[in-house]
């Protein structure tokens, strides 16, 4: 069941009566990245809401900065009734999570966190996706030139999507044009690059937090998840073999069974090759 309340588009599935869990996508990410039989077993147990953060998907896209205090501020919109709930974010979702969670601790009872791009500073995020190799490099380190190309695949070349990225879904791929080039590039320059995590994860206290990541994410390397949680006992890292930046698309199971299980605490790295890994090729682009 799709819904607009207040402010963000969101699907509601699962048990009426269960724990709740929201899902929050990354940058160019929809409900739908969630959804194609990916949720498994997760449906029979818990209240799943999956929502499209503002300036995605079919959320509103205002004229604005999309930093992550409009993000989350759009986000409480529509779950401020919510008593408690998990949060589950993919790549930018996971920094909303972490935003969320500081900002209103009294809902949150744990994170979830798949491919965390932490890079320790705004320095750092800039120099990191600067020199990558082009065009990545260039679509991430100039603003102008990816307020133009999101507009030219937007209008132009959206409905070829899919072919672009065999790696992803068909429909997931399909909505990575469901954006406005203003709610790209600010939310990529003031989540990604600017936001500061570390500040927002030392308000957590001793929230459980899970890291989920792949060892073979080029786009958001597990090193900044694993110093992202260094030093915070509640922390958990799961690091997943041969997964790129999707591990919820290349090992749904394995990444449905860690949001199910109960948290151990402590900064422990699991290294198990996922029983259901699907290989993909290789891809830099966040979503």
């Amino acid at each position: 069941m799709t819904k607009q309340l207040n402010t963000l588009n969101f699907f509601e599935t699962g048990l009426t009566d269960g724990p709740t869990l929201v899902f929050i996508p990354g940058l160019s990410g929809t409900t739908r990245y969630w959804q194609g039989g990916r949720l498994g077993d997760l449906e029979k147990k818990y209240r799943i809401l999956v929502i499209d953060p503002l300036g995605f998907g079919d959320s509103p896209k205002p004229w604005s900065r999309y930093t992550v205090d409009s993000h989350v501020d759009a986000l409480y919109e529509t779950l401020k009734n919510e008593k408690q709930f998990a949060l589950v974010g993919h790549s930018m979702g996971t920094l909303l999570a972490i935003g969320y969670a500081a900002r209103h601790p009294e809902q949150v009872e744990r994170l979830v966190l798949l491919s965390t791009p932490f890079f320790g500073s705004a320095k750092e995020a800039r120099r990191f996706f600067s020199s990558q190799p082009v065009p990545t490099g260039w679509f991430f380190s100039n603003m102008v030139l990816a307020a133009v190309i999101c507009i030219i695949t937007r209008r132009v070349f959206g409905w070829l999507m899919p072919y672009f990225r065999p790696d992803l879904p068909r429909e997931v791929a399909a909505d990575i044009v469901k954006h406005s080039w203003r709610s790209f590039t600010s939310s990529f320059w003031e989540v990604i690059c600017n936001y500061d995590a570390k500040k927002d994860a030392d308000a957590l206290g001793d929230l459980p937090v899970l890291c989920i990541h792949g060892d073979q994410d080029e786009t958001a390397p597990f090193a900044g998840a694993l110093a992202l949680a260094a030093g915070r006992p509640s922390w958990q890292v799961q690091i997943l073999p041969g997964v790129d930046h999707q591990p919820w698309l290349r090992a749904p199971q394995t990444c449905q069974e860690a949001v199910a299980s109960p948290f151990i605490a402590g900064n422990v790295e699991f290294y198990a090759r996922p029983v259901d890994f699907v290989q993909s090729s290789k891809a830099a682009v966040i979503i």
